[in-house]
């Protein structure tokens, strides 16, 4: 039976997930050298290996049920590995500040048993008998001293990352709230100053996100009664078949000039194409690097849409084109609106001719410290920026990927208001 060759997105993901168990593994070897040593009692030190063993396991499970989201035992998995994964995330962060406090302890005991030395220097010359062996007895009770901050700092890691854990899972778990920005933009015909745009984003319905996580989002954003509503991509992780009747409530979102829609990352890792004809089948007008006009009077406003900034490696004929997403458009259009997933795709929209670009992706980070990695990839993380003359508006996300955790890093239905600026 003949293969299609693979693309080069592809092969990357293959040899991501090649090479994931040992990058994993490696990371949980460092945190078991020094958990494991830290624990008091021999019976400790197994039940701490033991546990870290077991929470390696559930990860690389939980990585592997991609194919079974939709199914019970495959959703339960998900959840027993996302969660791993997160309190694995807070162990190793922990772990590497520990590392500070108790290098900080060591630097403390240096300078006191330098301190320790002259004392004793001094005292011998007044004392001979008692001062010999002063330095021994400050010495072991500096040893126990730095053995008792290590085994207290390894329950204070643990302890914090099950904290953190439940936490995050109670914010993730909340319905997001509106999140209310102003945009102001030059030459926005006076029409639509005041026009609202209610934007989804990242809801990654899947394995931890169903029906009624959906549906709540829905509510609370019809009640906003926006004049449109966007959705700017990753909205599911899995398929068509299995994630359906989990989708349907957003065929429910309502709007006075319709509900918009663009493809993230994550579609094209479940049959984008799929996705896009149940999208429309849901109502949304879903936007290829293409374009609709929305009136008011004799006044308009251009709403736009590209696929992802990846798409191409996926599929030559969809890659994202900012450009492409205006052609045919008039040159005397109002306000140039894009929907673009990555906010990366900002400099290529600036340079179309775009007054505003809306984008997700990101989520804020999620949980701290990982919004700080995300201008390795992304220009922007979260919020109101500018690019060039364009401004752009970087959603955190209505849902959450992977670990259902929030901190941080709130997920958010964001109520964007236009203003004349």
């Amino acid at each position: 039976m003949a293969t299609l060759p693979l693309n080069d997105e592809a092969m990357s993901r293959f040899s991501f997930l090649l090479r994931l168990p040992v990058i994993v593994g490696l990371a949980h070897l460092y945190v078991a050298l020094r958990l494991v040593p830290a624990a008091p009692t021999l019976a400790s030190r197994w039940v701490v290996a033991a546990a870290i063993l077991l929470i390696y396991l559930l990860i690389m499970g939980g990585f592997h049920t991609r194919r079974a989201v939709g199914r019970t035992r495959g959703d339960l998995m998900a959840w027993a590995g996302f969660l791993a994964l997160g309190f694995f995330a807070w162990l190793f962060v922990l772990c590497l500040l520990r590392e500070l406090f108790l290098a900080a302890i060591a630097v403390a005991q240096l300078s006191g048993l330098a301190e320790l030395a002259q004392a004793s220097s001094r005292e011998l010359a007044s004392d001979p008998v008692n001062a010999a062996s002063l330095p021994a007895l400050l010495r072991t009770g500096m040893v126990h001293m730095f053995n008792s901050s290590a085994t207290l700092s390894a329950i204070a890691v643990i302890m914090l990352a099950l904290a953190a854990v439940l936490l995050g899972l109670f914010n993730s778990r909340r319905t997001a709230e509106v999140v209310r920005v102003d945009v102001p933009l030059a030459g926005l015909p006076p029409q639509f100053d005041g026009y609202t745009i209610a934007q989804l984003s990242d809801v990654h319905v899947g394995p931890t996100i169903k029906r009624g996580y959906v549906q709540a989002i829905v509510d609370r954003t019809n009640a906003l009664q926006a004049d449109a509503i966007v959705l700017t991509g990753d909205l599911i992780d899995g398929s068509v078949e299995r994630l359906w009747d989990d989708v349907t409530p957003l065929g429910q979102l309502k709007a006075r000039d319709g509900v918009f829609a663009v493809t993230g990352n994550h579609e094209y890792y479940s049959g984008a194409q799929l996705w896009v004809d149940a999208f429309r089948r849901l109502g949304m007008t879903v936007l290829m690097n293409e374009h609709r006009v929305i009136a008011r009077g004799e006044a308009t406003l251009l709403m736009a849409g590209v696929t992802d900034y990846g798409a191409g490696a996926f599929d030559r004929n969809q890659a994202s084109d900012p450009a492409a997403a205006l052609g045919g458009a008039s040159t005397d259009t109002g306000t140039r609106i894009l929907l673009a997933h990555q906010p990366r795709s900002a400099p290529a929209a600036a340079a179309a001719g775009f007054d505003l670009q809306l984008s997700g992706h990101t989520h804020g980070g999620q949980f701290w410290p990982w919004k700080y990695f995300v201008p390795i990839q992304q220009p922007f993380v979260a919020g109101l920026h500018r690019q060039g003359k364009m401004m752009v508006y970087v959603s955190r996300g209505t849902g959450y990927w992977g670990p259902p955790m929030r901190i941080g890093a709130r997920s958010e239905i964001t109520l964007l208001q236009l203003r004349c600026a």
